[in-house]
């Protein structure tokens, strides 16, 4: 029986057409009850002659849940009664929808017609539908109404925010659930659509509605922070769609810079740090550090100080915290300084033809120049930390400077000493002089690395090392330029002029000897001396020997330079005045209180050393003797003196 679930119980009872429906044929009514619940199957039999025919029949049709839709149906000249069946089940008996408060028949009764009219559409409506003419004993063609669900809004997982460590991939999944047909899903960025998403849907326990999801894989390169990603669905129900987005906040230790202004800049002067960070999330500290050591007063992204040599060798350190966390950023700052000695050059005791090696090293900013002279010489031996001597010889013994100059900056030099091991040397005037009948003496100077383990005097068959024989005596004294031996003669007379002194001295690499005459003093005299300066013109110089004099004569003046006048100034000429000044300015005089001939030796304090070489064929002699200035002639050369 058509209308009847398969699954129910009825029970059938008839009941007079005219008592249901009030008409003038009677009929039958079959109702069948359901004991899980109440539905009508009316079978009504048809009176004989009655032939109606649709003139509307209803069709197949597509609505959007929420919205209205009829379903037609027209028979015209048919009085009798209509039927809507939905899946096989009456609705109601004519125009009686009673059950269903969304369904109405609508339509001019009179003219036949019999619309079904269902106000809001939802997925219960998703049926076959028929309209029936009871006593015509005819139906319509059943019509299929298929109710379109949308999607429930789509969500992103995690959203609206998604928070990323940098360097890790995006993965992002969405959902858009209910909808009928299932939803289709696609990603989107900058306008652009993203592909490679996977996809998966699943059917809802009432068969007609589905839900997917989509997963969106995104690589760390092609992430940026801030940007939205978007996740729209759509069905025939909503073909435009419905989306949601994310945005994208990419999490990261803080990026720092360092700057230091200004630069360069002048020791003792100020600098002012700046440690700029870029943090997500926000810094939370800044540390300062120099050379690892807390710097307890600087706090915030600013650190001002005064800045000296060190912080051009130890960095200036800013770390920044977040709750990702630390980065540590560190910066030297370009100081101007002058030289500051690095490695501290030592004084060297080698053996005579031996090697010398000086290290001596400096730091400076800017680069500065390194230069090795020995004192009292003009000659640049190297301009190197090192200063290699070859080979050395005694007359390289002295004191040697290391000078650094940084420029428009500073200098600062060391000063060393190379001493060298070799036999006695002894420089001693060859002449010297005493007074007859008084007490005279003749100094030997001895200069000796190691010291001395002999000094002896010897003259005629008398040989004396120290203490008294007779009216000589022998006393040896120690200085810091070497040792002094001194013969001392008592109650001179005339032999002792005549004899010959000899001064030995000996060490373990050997020994010297010197000649030592013993001069009387006599009364003044005078000597011309006549030099050709560079300019080959002829230079004459008056010297003045005066009497009762034990020590060379003195004769303090100005030397002039290759250009000025050849007369030297202040230097007595004959008749014992001094000379004028000559013409030319002061700058083109080269002044020194003391001058010698080129390749003279001098004594001094009780000794000889070399003077270094100065002007036109002049040396500079340095005091001697006790007195400022003193004129030797020993191995002079170049010299030619007329006695007057």
């Amino acid at each position: 029986m058509r209308g009847l679930h398969k699954a129910a119980e009825f029970s059938l009872r008839f009941v007079p057409w005219q008592e249901q429906f009030g008409l003038l044929h009677p009929k039958v009514l079959h109702h069948a009850e359901n004991r899980l619940g109440t539905d009508s199957l009316l079978f009504f039999f048809p009176s004989p002659g009655q032939a109606s025919s649709f003139t509307q029949q209803p069709q197949d049709q597509v609505v959007i849940a929420g919205q209205p839709v009829t379903l037609l149906c027209a028979i015209p000249e048919y009085n009798g009664i209509v039927l809507w069946i939905k899946d096989g089940l009456a609705l109601g008996v004519g125009r009686d929808l009673s059950s269903y408060p969304r369904y109405l028949v609508v339509g001019d009764h009179l003219s036949g017609e019999h619309h079904l009219k269902i106000l809001r559409a939802d997925l219960q409506d998703d049926a076959v539908y028929e309209c029936q003419a009871i006593q015509a004993a005819i139906r319509s063609r059943p019509a299929r109404l298929t109710v379109l669900v949308p999607p429930d809004d789509p969500v992103i997982m995690g959203g609206p925010i998604i928070s990323l460590r940098a360097g890790d991939p995006l993965n992002l999944t969405c959902h858009a659930d209910n909808a009928k047909p299932a939803a289709s899903i696609i990603w989107m960025r900058r306008g652009e659509v993203i592909n490679g998403a996977t996809y998966s849907k699943t059917l809802l326990r009432d068969g007609k509605r589905e839900s997917i999801m989509s997963t969106l894989f995104i690589a760390p390169s092609d992430i940026e922070n801030g940007e939205s990603i978007i996740c729209r669905a759509t069905n025939k129900a909503i073909p435009s769609g419905k989306e949601t987005s994310v945005t994208i906040d990419i999490q990261h230790p803080p990026l720092v810079n360092l700057s230091v202004e200004p630069q360069p800049v002048l020791e003792d002067n100020t600098v002012k740090f700046h440690c700029s960070a870029k943090a997500n999330p926000a810094v939370t500290q800044y540390r300062w550090a120099k050379k690892g050591q807390v710097i307890k007063e600087a706090s915030g992204d600013f650190y001002e100080t005064i800045v000296d040599h060190t912080f051009f060798f130890e960095p200036v350190s800013c770390e920044v915290t977040n709750a990702l966390g630390s980065t540590n950023i560190s910066r030297t700052v370009d100081v101007y300084f002058g030289p500051r000695m690095a490695t501290e050059p030592q004084s060297l005791l080698v053996d005579l033809g031996s090697d010398a090696v000086f290290n001596c090293a400096w730091t400076g900013n800017p680069s500065l120049t390194i230069v090795w002279m020995k004192r009292g010489s003009g000659v640049v031996l190297s301009n190197e930390n090192k200063l290699t001597l070859k080979s050395v010889r005694q007359e390289d013994a002295g004191k040697y400077v290391c000078r650094a100059v940084v420029p428009r900056v500073g200098a600062g030099e060391r000063e060393v000493t190379l001493t060298v091991n070799g036999p006695p040397i002894i420089s001693s005037t060859q002449t010297q002089h005493a007074l007859h009948g008084q007490k005279g003496q003749i100094k030997c100077f001895i200069r000796s690395t190691p010291p001395p383990d002999r000094i002896a005097w010897s003259w005629k068959e008398n040989v004396l090392e120290s203490g008294t024989s007779g009216r000589y005596t022998v006393e040896t004294v120690s200085t810091d330029e070497g040792v002094i031996s001194t013969l001392t003669i008592s109650n001179i007379v005339r032999a002792d002029f005549q004899t010959i002194y000899n001064c030995t001295a000996w060490n373990s690499f050997g020994s010297d000897t010197e000649i030592i005459r013993l001069k009387e003093q006599g009364g003044h005299r005078k000597a011309a001396v006549q030099i050709k300066s560079e300019l080959n013109e002829p230079l004459k110089i008056s010297l003045g020997f005066l009497p009762m004099q034990t020590e060379p004569v003195v004769f303090p003046g100005r030397l002039p330079v290759s250009g000025s006048s050849q007369r030297l100034a202040g230097v007595p000429a004959e008749g014992g005045r001094a000379a004028g000044s000559t013409a030319g300015s002061a700058s083109q005089m080269h002044s020194h209180p003391c001058w010698a001939m080129r390749g003279t030796s001098l004594p001094r304090a009780g000794g000889h050393r070399r003077v270094a070489e100065d002007a036109v064929g002049w040396r500079r002699a340095s005091p001697s003797w006790g007195h400022p200035c003193a004129w030797s002639r020993k191995r002079s050369r170049g010299l030619s003196a007329q006695e007057g």
